[in-house]
């Protein structure tokens, strides 16, 4: 008699538990960091913790959206319908957020949705809608992915789609993630490595033709290079980020005490806090701080290689990356290796919103790794 692999049936163990204390670790430093970077120019508004209670919502939010994620078995989310609902929802979101009078124009981009005291960026849903549509493409595709014409292409249709709409914004650095994390998913699957050059040749050609085709680009593109030799214009921001990890020194000059805050470095509560905790914490703060995103990273793919089945293996995969492809990027940015883009950092930046959505997929990686192998019935 032989064995039959049943796959509703599931055995259940415990939830990983490295996995949530990594995360709630950056969410300590991010925290405190963020105290760092807001309390002075909170103080104009007479409560010098208001950013910092504001971040506190939104992790009590995303703490208790994460558990109810955490609860709800993986492959509720591997319904077509479920995932094409998803991907409709952000489309339609994008869309709102482009037309003049709708979306929320802020410093030339058009990137959020106000609703009553709350605003949030479509894009962060967005980002993980393909995630989820690509891992069950992937999923379903099996061995076709290793065909270029009728195995990739017809999946990257959607993240494709979801770039030309946050492009809309604009905003490359999160349309260029989706695209990056879609890719690796497609290599994971098992795509072929030829097919996997042309679609990075064609990657890196497009994002050369977007960065190039305007001024304001091209000029923020070469400002990194030398961002002192253009200090009053684009070079500005990346030269005070760089002022400030060379004040941090090894240890830095303690919480609190760092000066780029003082209205020097724009933006010090968001896409640069990681300039932050370098001069706060010296360059000790900032590699404990790129250690536990690496042990967030081998976290989440072990989740993902211990799943049964391929979708929930891609899924888990997807969503590590996409939140750790995020943050090297930022981090890669603030310290000038790669060219100035408004990405946040994840567990770190002020956005109540976007952080109760970060936690929330991450705890669907801790509902998959709550599944073991398929039962065995005779």
């Amino acid at each position: 008699m032989t064995n039959t692999v049943v796959l509703p049936k599931r055995k259940r163990r415990p939830v990983d538990k490295t996995l949530p204390v990594i995360m709630t670790l950056l969410l300590m430093m991010g925290l405190v960091t963020l105290f760092s970077a807001t309390y002075y120019n909170a103080q104009d508004s007479g409560d010098a913790l208001s950013e910092v209670k504001k971040q506190l919502f939104g992790m009590a939010v995303g703490f208790a959206a994460m558990l109810f994620t955490s609860r709800i078995p993986y492959w509720f989310w591997g319904r077509h319908r479920v995932a094409l609902a998803g991907l409709g929802l952000s489309a339609v979101l994008l869309v709102l957020v482009i037309i003049p009078g709708v979306g929320v124009y802020i410093n030339g981009s058009r990137r959020w949705l106000r609703l009553g005291p709350l605003s949030f960026q479509p894009s962060e849903l967005a980002k993980y809608a393909v995630v989820l549509f690509v891992a069950l493409a992937l999923a379903a595709r099996g061995k076709r992915v290793q065909r270029f014409f009728t195995g990739i292409l017809p999946v990257l249709i959607a993240p494709g789609v979801m770039f030309l709409l946050i492009l809309e914004q604009p905003n490359l650095s999160t349309a260029g993630t989706i695209i990056i994390v879609s890719v690796i998913l497609v290599m994971l699957a098992g795509a072929r490595w030829r097919h996997m050059l042309v679609l990075g040749a064609g990657g890196l050609a497009l994002g050369a033709y977007y960065a190039w085709s305007e001024p304001y680009r091209r000029e923020r593109l070469l400002s990194f290079t030398n961002p002192f030799a253009k200090m009053n214009d684009e070079g500005y921001q990346l030269s005070q980020s760089l002022i400030a990890f060379g004040s941090g020194g090894l240890f830095g000059m303690g919480l609190g005490c760092g000066r780029q805050k003082y209205a020097y470095l724009p933006y010090p509560e968001s896409d640069f806090i990681f300039a932050i905790v370098g001069e706060d914490f010296g360059l000790i703060g900032c590699v404990a701080v790129i250690l536990l995103f690496i042990a967030f990273l081998f976290a989440g793919m072990r989740i993902a290689l211990t799943c049964p089945d391929t979708f929930g293996c891609l899924l888990a995969a997807g969503i590590t990356c996409l939140i750790c492809v995020q943050a090297f990027i930022n981090m890669g940015v603030v310290v000038g290796v790669l060219p100035t883009t408004g990405l946040p950092l994840p567990f770190f930046s002020a956005g109540g919103t976007s952080l109760s959505i970060t936690m929330a997929a991450v705890g669907v990686v801790l509902s998959i790794s709550r599944t073991c192998e398929p039962v065995l019935r005779s």
